[in-house]
């Protein structure tokens, strides 16, 4: 058998991906309970994701979906971690709020849950680092996939993480009005 450089850095970029989801999952949480939710995305799906980033260009006019689609097309894959929206269960008032009814009530995020996401994508991010796999991390994408439906409604805030190999990252030399593709 004779296997193509191609193929090999997409199974390298796909064997990652699932670190990456791995590294999420064990990631320390300030709380103690797990709200990560990780989903991998590929193939159609992937251009799913780039086209309802497209679209919230569309209604915003934020340059910067448009030009993080393109990176997502250009992408093997996308790594997105989303937080449950479930508050923590105990008035530690780190959210602002009194009380968790009163941070539900107003639509806030719990602060254990933010924190944690960001504990987790900084884990995902380090694992593929550490394999010479280019990503970047997006909130656009993350948007991208709750507007596609990745995750059930309680998840409101993700971030996704294309994958990219190639002799130059395509993450770099990036202005929000530039589509790299």
């Amino acid at each position: 058998m004779i296997k193509n450089m191609e193929q090999s850095e997409r199974d390298a970029v796909l064997r990652v991906a699932d670190g990456m989801a791995a590294a999420a999952r064990t990631a320390p949480k300030g709380s103690g309970k797990d709200k990560i939710v990780t989903v991998i995305v590929t193939e159609e799906d992937k251009d799913r994701l780039a086209e309802c980033m497209r679209q919230l260009y569309d209604e915003t006019g934020l340059e910067i979906f448009k030009r993080d689609a393109g990176n997502v097309d250009a992408s093997t894959c996308v790594v997105i971690m989303g937080a449950k929206g479930e508050p923590f269960g105990m008035p530690c008032g780190m959210c602002g709020f009194e009380n968790c009814a009163q941070m539900v009530k107003a639509g806030a995020n719990c602060a254990f849950n933010i924190t944690d996401l960001g504990i987790a994508v900084g884990s995902a991010v380090a694992l593929a680092a550490d394999n010479r796999i280019d990503n970047r991390v997006m909130y656009t994408a993350g948007q991208g996939a709750i507007k596609m439906g990745c995750f059930s409604e309680d998840v409101r805030v993700a971030y996704g993480i294309p994958l990219y190999t190639g002799s130059k990252s395509i993450f770099f030399d990036r202005n929000p009005g530039a589509v790299i593709l």
